[in-house]
């Protein structure tokens, strides 16, 4: 399986997928949006809101390379869209690190990255325990404790963007005391 990185207008991602599945309903390519939950504070209330993980882009799974080409042109004659990553001209399969990242989202957070569990150590270094910070450590450039909320850069292609993911701050298991 090859994935395929589409940019569509920002916050009309949801839009244009029921879009196109409504103008193309033979087309059963799966089509992923990953989205992450985040408890944002609004007029003095905590309000749970699901921004996009990756704001403007939708990935698809297809077989092989043959495929894209026989189905780019519903996707680009469908509102709302882009173009294709790398290029229009020049579509590429996502890999290496940009696949990794992608697929983090995509495959082991699932449709919704919820949050994630952590806690600090003696060194005040973030430990994630378990949620889709897990294995993203390197990648976290800011913690706010207070929110709740990590500052994650992510890389897709040649672009590069911080996005926040929420977590939940649990004690560790106290260490037993040796005595000698």
């Amino acid at each position: 399986m090859k994935y395929y990185a589409l940019q569509v207008k920002t916050r009309g991602e949801e839009k244009y997928i029921k879009l196109f599945r409504a103008l193309y309903p033979d087309c059963t390519l799966p089509i992923y949006f990953p989205k992450r939950s985040l408890a944002v504070r609004r007029k003095g209330k905590v309000v749970q809101t699901t921004p996009a993980v990756f704001p403007g882009y939708i990935f698809l799974e297809i077989e092989d390379n043959d495929s894209v080409y026989k189905y780019h042109w519903f996707f680009r004659k469908t509102d709302g869209f882009f173009r294709f990553l790398k290029s229009n001209q020049n579509i590429k399969a996502l890999t290496g690190k940009d696949l990794e990242t992608a697929l983090h989202f995509i495959k082991k957070a699932g449709p919704l990255a919820g949050i994630s569990r952590v806690y600090f150590d003696e060194n005040s270094r973030i430990v994630v325990v378990e949620g889709p910070l897990a294995g993203l450590e390197g990648s976290i450039v800011k913690v706010d404790k207070r929110k709740g909320r990590a500052k994650i850069k992510l890389d897709l292609y040649d672009d590069s963007f911080a996005i926040d993911l929420g977590f939940e701050l649990i004690e560790p298991a106290a260490r037993p005391k040796i005595v000698f």
